[in-house]
């Protein structure tokens, strides 16, 4: 130990010796002291900090940084590093919870002396500052709620004016802990959805480095509890009925209301108030599915057509004649369901993914239950065979997951084609051109197959 020390003590010597053949008065260590004395004494506390922070002498340390805080707290960038490296060890040796919280208070209170100082600084300013000093908030306070909320808050704020944005990360790390706040009835829920909206923002851009963040920040919300469709609708249904025709609240509500995947009539209102101020696709088709689920057909296709009527954009008007379809499917209107899928199909050819292909396959043998012969209605089978199999590899390329069902599909057709002893009757051959006769299909070319015995 006497060896360390005397090592130590040389070094020191040396340290100081090397400063005292420099000229203190030159103007580039104003910043150090008033004097040149000064200056050489506070540039030798600056280097003995960081000695004794190596050598973990953390009480000396402590007394050559109060030394430049309080002589020369403007004087360099290394004074807080290597404060903030002191604190935090003195934090981890604290002996009683007393001193702890007092090393945590030195520790942002370190920060917020940067911060008068640098914080100016191009890289390490203002935005910089603030940001490091709301994660160890967190990190060493993590009880303090109402003040971490306000540090990160006063962060996010400081990345806004400065940079235009805010940091993903610091956003949901502050949003994750917002959220927990309201599980613990620290914050309402009103706190949670407006903070969701004004940050919400800040991903908009997120490129796939930050789609982590992205990520947890959704999934905060998503699992708060703080956006249940009942919540909601005591936060908006007031404000609605007071501003009736207001697009921008109109929107707001339904946006949220949709992402919870609320159904109640309350969120039926809001879309159709604010489908009547601003009537896109978009909002149709969500109404649709809603008015579809509930079995409301007449309002699902009113909404989806109307849609249509104004759509101008081929893929989005695929879409629409696509959701029509099955709309029509499922209300058991077949006849409109085959005119949709084909007007659907029509839009595009070579951009199909083989859903509409599949469903109008379905819908042409529910149509043959006209045809009057037995050979009529199996006929049709060949068609909607036809039609399934071509939708396979398009449903396959384009990750849709009824593949399987479709091929199911394909296999239970060709088992209901006709035998070869009623092609026989008909004098019909196997390979041959055919058409068929009646049903939805009626007029549709395709080739007389033999069911399989």
């Amino acid at each position: 130990m006497k060896a360390v020390k005397l090592f130590i003590g040389l070094a020191f010597a040396l340290i100081a010796g090397s400063a005292s053949a420099q000229d203190f008065s030159d103007p580039q260590y104003a910043k150090w002291g008033e004097t040149p004395e000064q200056r050489k004494e506070n540039i030798l506390a600056s280097t003995f900090l960081k000695e004794e922070l190596a050598n973990r002498n953390f009480n000396q340390a402590a007394k050559y940084l109060q030394q430049l805080l309080q002589n020369c707290p403007a004087a360099s960038e290394n004074t807080y590093a290597n404060g903030i490296k002191l604190y935090k060890q003195k934090i981890n040796r604290a002996r009683s919870l007393a001193e702890k919280n007092g090393y945590v208070d030195s520790l942002l209170l370190l920060y917020d002396i940067r911060l008068v100082h640098f914080g100016a600084h191009p890289k390490r300013g203002k935005a910089y500052i603030l940001d490091r000093k709301a994660r160890e908030h967190l990190t060493y306070r993590e009880g303090d709620r109402e003040g971490i909320r306000k540090d990160f808050e006063i962060a996010i704020a400081a990345q806004v004016e400065v940079n235009g944005t805010a940091d993903a990360e610091l956003v949901a790390i502050y949003f994750k802990n917002l959220c927990d706040d309201y599980k613990n009835d620290i914050v309402d829920a009103m706190t949670i959805v407006n903070a969701y909206e004004e940050n919400s923002k800040y991903f908009n851009s997120a490129d796939e480095s930050q789609a982590e963040f992205k990520n947890q920040f959704e999934t905060s919300f998503g699992t708060s509890g703080a956006a249940s469709c009942e919540n909601l609708q005591k936060i908006f249904e007031p404000k609605i009925a007071a501003a009736p025709s207001d697009e921008k609240l109109l929107a707001h509500a339904f946006q949220l209301m949709s992402k919870t995947g609320c159904e109640s009539d309350f969120y039926l209102s809001v879309g159709e108030m604010y489908y009547g101020v601003n009537p896109q696709s978009s909002v149709a088709m969500l109404l649709a599915q809603i008015f579809q689920n509930k079995k409301e057909f007449g309002k699902a296709n009113k909404y989806l057509r109307e849609a249509l009527a104004k759509e101008t954009v081929a893929d989005e008007r695929e879409k629409l004649l696509a959701r029509i379809g099955i709309l029509e499917m499922t209300a058991n209107n077949y006849a409109e369901a085959v005119k949709a899928f084909n007007e659907s199909i029509a839009v595009d050819e070579t951009d199909d993914d083989g859903l509409a292909l599949y469903f109008l396959a379905q819908c042409y043998v529910a149509g043959s239950k006209d045809c009057g012969s037995e050979l009529a209605k199996h006929s049709v089978y060949w068609v909607a065979y036809d039609l399934v199999q071509k939708a396979i590899p398009m449903m396959e390329v384009a990750g849709i997951s009824q593949v399987e069902a479709a091929k199911n599909l394909a296999n239970s057709y060709r088992s209901v084609f006709p035998t070869a002893e009623e092609c026989f009757f008909a004098e019909l051959k196997e390979g041959v051109a055919y058409t068929i006769t009646c049903g939805l299909a009626k007029g549709l070319k395709t080739t007389v197959r033999y069911r399989a015995q």
